[in-house]
């Protein structure tokens, strides 16, 4: 119990640091304007991944300390050491020289590395919790989020600090919310996805060479786009930053979605093979099959629970309803000494959310 509670004091140290010094730099009021602006995009970044992660939802608390480990961990790593390049840059290159230097080579190298780490703990210390590149671009868009969010309102506070709102001659907090809550709130999200899907894909091989070269290729890719895009910002002009964004930005963007639309479509022809093996082992009823085949029939599912018998019975369709997947989803895994526990924690969830379910539905007819 000490390393959970120990983890999140140093997590709430790294936040109350952070949040500390952005507030020395701007002041308390530019602060408040910057984390009400940076409340809009991280809202619909985090309800996109969470579209992403319908199929097989990771555990919340995992997404929640992903979300504050890139917001509070990632964020003071990478602000003491790009401000330390930033400062050698200076001394060794020339006044001026150490803002770029940090801008093309340090927070592409640290940012990237300190988003993905927590990525890569969760593929090392709870593999059960990993299925592949789902979960790779899932854990990783939420550390980006969460870094995003801290990062906009320095950004934000800052643009507030200086010039206020804005006007038709000034770049104020407007302009930088068109410009980074607007245009490019998935820039993040999107290097620290590429690094997450090698992740995945490391997750899903048994080619011991792959699961060491897939992550690796993948994070020099995510540092060398990250790279581009701070340089196209940097020291390219308005023309060079429009066609980095329109010519490699949303390229890679469309990328990232196709790709996680074909995978959520593998995902679902994993799930709807493994149904007819379940309802021989009287795991789940024939007539659950259809309802279990498609997001829309669950969706429709746990509506019908909560209008008929509330919201505690829906949840318990919405764990019963995971617990299939997640027996799916062990199915085709390599068998490993952990396999059979998992799969007997995995029964034992699908039997107990079932009886709830059935319990809370037999309840709420009765009441009605």
């Amino acid at each position: 119990m000490l390393l959970p509670v120990l983890g999140l004091v140093i997590l709430a140290v790294c936040g109350l640091t952070v949040l500390g010094l952005v507030t020395v730099q701007v002041g308390p009021l530019a602060v408040a304007i910057g984390v009400a602006a940076a409340l809009v995009p991280v809202a619909v970044v985090v309800a996109t991944i969470l579209w992403v992660d319908r199929w097989e939802p990771e555990p919340a608390k995992f997404l929640l300390v992903a979300f504050f480990w890139g917001a509070c961990l990632a964020a003071i790593t990478a602000l003491l050491i790009n401000n330390t390049a930033e400062t050698v840059g200076d001394l060794l290159l020339g006044e001026g020289s150490g803002s770029k230097l940090s801008a093309l080579l340090s927070a592409p190298l640290v940012e990237e590395a300190a988003k993905a780490s927590f990525v890569l703990a969760v593929l090392l210390r709870r593999a059960d919790e990993f299925d592949g590149i789902i979960d790779g671009i899932v854990y990783a868009g939420f550390t980006a989020a969460g870094f995003a969010f801290t990062e906009n309102i320095y950004y934000f506070g800052r643009a507030f600090a200086d010039y206020g709102f804005g006007d038709a001659t000034s770049t104020g907090v407007i302009a930088a919310f068109v410009l980074r809550g607007v245009l490019s709130p998935f820039t993040h999200p999107l290097f620290a996805a590429i690094t997450g899907i090698g992740l995945g894909y490391a997750a899903r091989t048994d080619n011991r060479a792959v699961k060491v070269l897939a992550p690796i290729g993948a994070y020099l890719g995510a540092v060398l786009l990250h790279a581009l895009w701070n340089g196209a910002a940097v020291l390219g002009g308005a023309q060079t930053f429009l066609n980095v964004y329109f010519l490699i930005m949303v390229p890679m963007f469309i990328a990232v979605v196709m790709l996680v639309l074909l995978q959520r479509r593998r995902e679902q022809r994993i799930v709807t093979a493994a149904l007819p093996a379940m309802v021989q082992a009287r795991l789940i009823a024939p007539s659950e099959v259809e309802l279990l085949s498609t997001l829309a029939g669950r969706r429709e599912w746990r509506r019908q629970a909560r209008r008929q018998s509330g919201r505690a019975a829906a949840k318990a369709v919405a764990r019963y309803q995971a617990s299939v997947t997640e027996l799916a989803f062990l199915r085709r895994r390599k068998e490993t000494p952990d396999h059979e526990k998992r799969k007997r924690e995995l029964l034992a969830t699908l039997r107990a959310s079932r009886a709830d379910a059935v319990r809370l539905a037999g309840e709420g007819s009765h009441t009605g």
